[in-house]
C-alpha cells in the first residue's frame, strides 16, 4: 500500500538489534557454535591459569554490542570516506562467527576457514579433558625408563648436560620424572597462579589474544621524534587501518585463532615457561608434548574424544640468545583398540627483546603415518585410510611472536609431517621496533586423506624492519593443503625489506593445493616481493640421476628429500641425530616421504608447473 502523508511524517524508529542477532545463523552455523560450546564447558568449571583463564572466559562469553559505527564530521582526524552507513530502520547484525560468542568461531565459508575441513572438525566430539588435568603426572621407575627410550627413538629428547631445560608433557600434564628444569625453563602450575608467583607483566603477556583482539601493541612503536603508536586498530590512519577486530572487514583478514587461543587459556592445565635474562646465551631448551593412544582418558564414552591444550610462553631479554625446540610425538601406536579421537589445541607466545635472537624449531610428528597408495583406484587402500583412527585427530597450533626490542631477531622453522587427519599451523610475527627481523621457514607434508592448513602473518609496524619467508609443501595421495601467507606493511614501516615465496610439489593427480601469498602495503618506501609455484618432480632431473645408474625409486627419493632439506637443515642440529641412525630426523622424514610416493602412472604425463 502507498505511504500516506501522515505516515511519511512519522520519525523512523531504530529496531532492537538483539532481536536479529541470530537471524543469519544456518543449521550448520549452530552446529559450529554447539561444538565450540561443548569444548569450552560451563562457566563454573575449574580454571588452572587463574586470572588468565578468567579473562579469557569473559572475552569468549561476553557478546559484542550491536551498535552503529560512530560517524565523524568531515574535518575530524578520524573521518574517512571508507565507512558503511546503514539506514536508521535497518538492524545491525554481528559479523559471521560472532552471533553467540565474543570471539569469532569457525564458519565453513569464512575467509579464515576456506578449504579447511570444518564439517569434519565440528562433526567430531572432543569434549572430554584428560583425567586429572592440572596436576603433575607421576610415573614409576619402569614407565619412566620406557618413555625415555621411546622419546629418544622419536628424536624428542636432549640429555641434561646438553640443554638448559627439558619440559615434558604427556596428554597436557607435566611429567617431573622426565623433565629437567632450571631458573630459565620451568613449569608454571595452578598453585603458582593462585599464590601470585606469576608477575603482573607475565599475566599481561599471557592475556594477549591474537587477530587484533588485544588492541594494545606489545611495545610502543616510534612514530616521528616524540610520538609513539600504541593501538593496533588505528595503525596507518583512518583511511587504511583494519579497524575494530569484530568488524566483518577485519575478520576477513584474520587467521581465526583468537577463539582457540582464548580456549587454550581457559582449559590449559599449566604453562611451559622459558625466560632468558639479559645478556645471556644459553643451551637449547626443548618442550615436548607427547600423546598416548587414549589421550589421557581413564574412561571414555563411545564416540567422544579428548582435547588437550598445551601452552608455551617464551621471553628473551636484551642481547640474549636462545634455541627453543618444540616437539609433538606419539608415545605408542596411534591406532590401537584403546585409541580415542584427540584434539590438540596448542598455543605458543614468544617475546624477543632488544638485540636478542630466538631460534625456534617446531616439529609435529604425531598421528602415526598415513596409508600409502590411496590415489590409485583401489578401494582396499582407500578403505584402510578411512578406517585409520588418527584420521579423526586434529592438531591446531597458534604461534604469536612479538619482536619488542630494536634489532631483535626471530628465526622459526616449522615442520608438520605427522599423520593426523587435520592440522592447522598459524604463526603471526609482529615487528615493533626498528631493525627487528623475522625469518620463517616452513614445510608441510600431506598424504592419504589429510587436510592441512598453514597460515602466516608477518606484520611490519616499525621502520626499517626486515623479513624472509620460505614455505614448502609436498602433497600426495588424496590430501588437501592450503597455504595463506599475509605480509602487511603499515604506513609507519617505511624502508621495510620483505620477501615471501611458497613452493609446492604435488605428487598425485588426486591431491589439491591452494597457495595464496599476499602483500598489503601502505608505506611507499619499501622493497617487497612474493610468489608461489606449483609443480611435480622434474622428469629431466630424474632422467639425469637415472643416467648415472640410480634406479627410479632412489632418484625420486633423492629429489624429494633435497626439496625438504632446504627447510630441515635449519632445525637445531642437536635434534638431527646421527645420519646413519634409522631414527635420525633425516631418516624419519625419508620414511614419511617414501610413504607418499605415487604408485602407478600419472593421468597427466610430463612436467607441469605454475610460475
Amino acid at each position: 500500500a502507498a505511504i500516506t502523508p501522515e505516515e511519511a511524517k512519522e520519525p523512523l524508529v531504530e529496531p532492537d538489534h538483539e532481536l536479529f542477532r541470530d537471524s543469519r545463523l544456518s543449521n550448520f552455523d549452530k552446529e559450529c557454535d554447539t561444538w565450540f560450546g561443548n569444548m569450552l564447558g560451563k562457566d563454573d568449571d575449574q580454571y588452572f591459569l587463574g586470572k588468565v583463564s578468567e579473562e579469557a572466559s569473559r572475552r569468549i562469553r561476553t557478546l559484542n554490542k550491536l551498535e552503529r559505527d560512530h560517524e565523524y564530521e568531515i574535518d575530524h582526524e578520524e573521518w574517512t570516506p571508507y565507512q558503511s552507513t546503514k539506514l536508521i530502520e535497518s538492524p545491525i547484525l554481528p559479523a559471521y562467527g560472532l552471533e553467540q560468542y565474543g570471539l569469532p568461531v569457525p564458519r565453513r565459508n569464512a575467509e579464515a576457514w576456506k578449504h579447511f575441513d570444518v564439517p569434519g572438525l565440528v562433526g567430531t566430539d572432543y569434549s572430554n579433558t584428560p583425567t586429572d588435568i592440572g596436576s603433575e603426572l607421576l610415573l614409576d621407575e619402569a614407565t619412566t625408563s620406557k618413555y625415555i627410550d621411546t622419546l629418544k627413538q622419536k628424536g624428542s629428547w636432549i640429555d641434561d648436560d646438553e640443554c638448559t631445560g627439558r619440559l615434558i608433557y604427556i596428554n597436557g600434564r607435566f611429567v617431573p620424572s622426565l623433565s629437567f628444569t632450571s631458573d630459565i625453563a620451568k613449569n608454571i602450575c595452578a598453585e603458582d597462579f593462585a599464590s601470585g608467583a606469576v608477575s603482573d607483566d607475565d599475566i599481561e603477556k599471557l592475556n594477549r589474544l591474537t587477530d587484533g583482539f588485544t588492541d594494545r601493541l606489545a611495545a610502543d612503536v616510534p612514530s616521528g621524534e616524540t610520538e609513539f603508536l600504541t593501538s593496533l586498530k588505528k595503525l596507518s590512519g583512518p583511511h587504511h587501518h583494519v579497524g575494530e577486530p569484530t568488524s566483518q572487514f577485519s575478520i576477513n583478514t584474520q587467521q581465526g585463532t583468537a577463539c582457540f587461543v582464548a580456549l587454550n587459556s581457559v582449559k590449559a592445565g599449566s604453562v611451559a615457561h622459558i625466560s632468558v635474562p639479559d645478556d645471556m646465551t644459553v643451551k637449547p631448551v626443548i618442550v615436548v608434548n607427547a600423546v598416548t593412544a587414549d589421550g589421557g582418558l581413564s574412561t571414555c564414552e563411545e564416540g567422544k574424544g579428548v582435547a588437550s591444550h598445551p601452552r608455551a610462553f617464551v621471553t628473551a631479554g636484551a642481547n640474549s640468545n636462545l634455541s627453543f625446540i618444540q616437539s609433538f610425538a606419539d608415545l605408542d601406536d596411534a591406532d590401537t583398540e584403546n585409541t580415542n579421537q584427540k584434539f590438540v589445541n596448542s598455543c605458543t607466545q614468544i617475546y624477543v627483546g632488544s638485540g636478542a635472537k630466538v631460534t625456534h624449531s617446531y616439529l609435529e610428528e604425531s598421528g602415526g603415518i598415513v596409508t600409502s597408495g590411496v590415489e590409485a583406484d583401489d578401494d582396499t587402500k582407500k578403505n584402510a585410510e578411512a578406517k585409520r583412527k588418527a584420521l579423526k585427530d586434529t592438531h591446531f597450533e597458534s604461534i604469536d611472536v612479538h619482536v619488542v626490542g630494536e634489532d631483535g631477531k626471530y628465526a622459526g622453522v616449522l615442520m608438520t609431517v605427522g599423520g593426523k587427519g587435520r592440522s592447522r599451523i598459524s604463526i603471526s610475527a609482529s615487528l615493533l621496533k626498528p631493525g627487528s627481523h623475522a625469518d620463517i621457514k616452513g614445510f608441510s607434508l600431506s598424504g592419504g586423506s589429510q587436510r592441512s592448513d598453514v597460515r602466516t602473518n608477518i606484520h611490519h609496524v616499525a621502520q626499517a624492519t626486515t623479513s624472509r619467508q620460505s614455505q614448502k609443501n609436498m602433497i600426495g595421495g588424496r590430501a588437501t593443503t592450503t597455504f595463506k601467507g599475509r605480509i602487511r606493511v603499515e604506513q609507519s614501516a617505511q624502508q621495510t625489506d620483505s620477501e615471501q615465496i611458497a613452493r609446492t610439489i604435488m605428487l598425485s593427480d588426486k591431491s589439491k593445493v591452494w597457495a595464496i601469498p599476499s602483500l598489503e602495503i601502505i608505506a611507499d618506501d619499501v622493497t617487497c616481493t612474493h610468489g608461489a609455484t606449483v609443480s611435480d618432480l622434474s622428469e629431466e632431473e630424474l632422467f639425469y640421476l637415472r643416467s648415472r645408474g640410480i634406479d627410479r625409486t632412489t632418484a625420486r627419493n633423492m629429489l624429494m628429500f633435497a626439496f625438504v632439506d632446504d627447510i630441515a637443515a635449519y632445525v637445531d642440529p642437536i635434534i638431527h641425530g646421527d645420519k646413519e641412525d634409522e631414527m635420525s630426523l633425516k631418516n624419519r622424514i625419508i620414511t614419511r616421504l617414501q610413504n607418499v610416493v605415487p604408485q602407478g602412472e600419472r593421468a597427466i604425463q610430463g612436467d607441469y608447473s605454475s610460475v
